[in-house]
């Protein structure tokens, strides 16, 4: 089976680079590219993709925007947002939005091609490896003066390895059989225990601590 791919960027070069990523994967078929988000709704209506790979920062319509309308309309399009390494917490918000999660333009091709395929072949969440890779070049700040792991509780150890696995609450809170409010209360306590600033750094400290 190959999958068809629509690639929404503003910048030509970008999604020239994509294009040469994808194309010596059989797996893979460039359907179309939109240069903004209100051309990606428009061709995902006329398209109907299997993967949207999407850039935040867009003309006329970002990405975040699009995601949002194009997963409530088109929910069975994988939806990948592509960013660079700055206004990381949009990358959560868009996964909220119902993205299934995201790449960054900097990693390298087989990084790319080995996200896209977990994604294909049914996994929603970036496997520990590539997670590493993601969440430290998403670091906003040093981590080294964080607490000591025992100052964590069972619970929010648990938390935090389903944070760094890419869940979002409401996948945390399913999985964990409890409320999605409790789940927030948690990572707000995670947040002000560990003096972190935001779930990226959350998951980072995760990746460093918890999960090797």
């Amino acid at each position: 089976m190959t999958y068809q791919v629509l690639i929404a960027d503003d910048h030509p070069h970008a999604r020239r680079a994509i294009l040469e990523i994808l194309e010596d994967d059989n797996l893979f078929s460039i359907a179309g590219q939109a240069k903004n988000g209100k051309e990606a709704i428009q061709l995902c209506e006329e398209l109907n993709p299997d993967i949207l790979l999407i850039d935040i920062e867009m003309p006329v319509m970002n990405g975040l925007e699009a995601t949002k309308i194009i997963k409530e309309k088109f929910p069975l399009i994988k939806v990948i947002i592509l960013s660079v390494s700055d206004n990381v917490g949009d990358l959560f918000t868009a996964i909220q939005y119902g993205a299934q999660g995201y790449l960054l333009k900097n990693m390298e091709p087989d990084d790319w091609l080995q996200y896209l395929h977990s994604i294909v072949d049914g996994s929603d969440t970036i496997t520990r490896n590539l997670a590493g890779k993601l969440l430290y070049q998403f670091r906003e700040r040093d981590l080294m003066n964080t607490p000591e792991i025992s100052t964590l509780t069972a619970r929010e150890k648990e938390i935090l390895l389903l944070v760094s696995d890419g869940l979002t609450n409401k996948q945390i809170a399913e999985k964990l059989y409890i409320a999605e409010n409790t789940v927030k209360n948690h990572i707000k306590h995670l947040l002000n225990k560990l003096g972190l600033e935001n779930r990226v750094q959350l998951a980072s400290y995760a990746v460093k601590y918890i999960s090797n």
